[in-house]
């Protein structure tokens, strides 16, 4: 005759099967206490062993005791290591999680930037504000770029910075635009052809004067 899992009691917790329940049923029916709880131990190391990817996880041991616990109706009585939980937490609902209630003006930017940007008001230097508002710029046009690559504007994000500042934050679009300073792929590397010829031309100078002796010295050990 077949024996259907419809016709049998329904499982407590279905992740250990109905084997593991029914040795739970068993560790129960044990009258000596101390023979109890070592077979309990057992069971528990055998628990474990059904979700090996989880034993790393802090607390898991008090998991699968409470697991135990639970398969056994909360009835019974052994020396573990933790105490029985309540019965409650089998009812009991996650807390509630607050809505956030952030009023972010440019949602698609998110809190960060708006966080950034008084950062950047605090600034009393010229140039550290105007180095603020380029790298602002450069993850605003990031963001810009992640849902409408085809249609990126720096002007637009120069006016949602100065929205966002209430105009104290700016830079001349003209050089935002020649220098493509919102460029999120412009390295700074990039910017150091910009520095004065006559500082490059003393860098690259020193450099071959820097070699032209290497050379020298090693002629004469030749």
């Amino acid at each position: 005759m077949n024996d259907f899992n419809e016709d049998k009691s329904p499982l407590v917790l279905r992740e250990y099967g109905r084997n593991v329940q029914k040795l739970v049923n068993y560790v129960k029916t044990i009258e000596d206490k101390e023979k109890r709880t070592r077979f309990a131990e057992t069971l528990v190391d055998l628990m474990k062993m059904i979700n090996p990817n989880t034993k790393d996880y802090p607390e898991y041991t008090q998991k699968v005791w409470d697991d135990l616990y639970i398969m056994a109706g909360f009835e019974l009585e052994v020396d573990g290591p933790f105490p029985m939980p309540e019965k409650s937490i089998l009812g009991r609902k996650p807390r509630k999680m607050d809505y956030n209630t952030h009023n972010v003006r440019f949602k698609h930017y998110g809190k960060n930037v708006e966080l950034m940007i008084q950062k950047a008001l605090a600034l009393e230097d010229a140039e550290e504000r105007e180095a603020a508002v380029i790298s602002i710029g450069k993850l605003m046009k990031t963001f810009q770029l992640a849902w409408n690559r085809d249609n990126v504007d720096d002007e637009v994000i120069l006016q949602n910075i100065e929205q966002l500042s209430k105009g104290d934050l700016t830079i001349g679009i003209e050089k935002v635009k020649e220098q493509n300073l919102f460029d999120p792929l412009v390295k700074e590397r990039e910017f150091a052809t910009n520095q004065p010829r006559q500082q490059r031309d003393n860098n690259n100078r020193g450099g071959n004067n820097n070699r032209n002796k290497r050379n020298f010295q090693k002629r004469r050990r030749n």
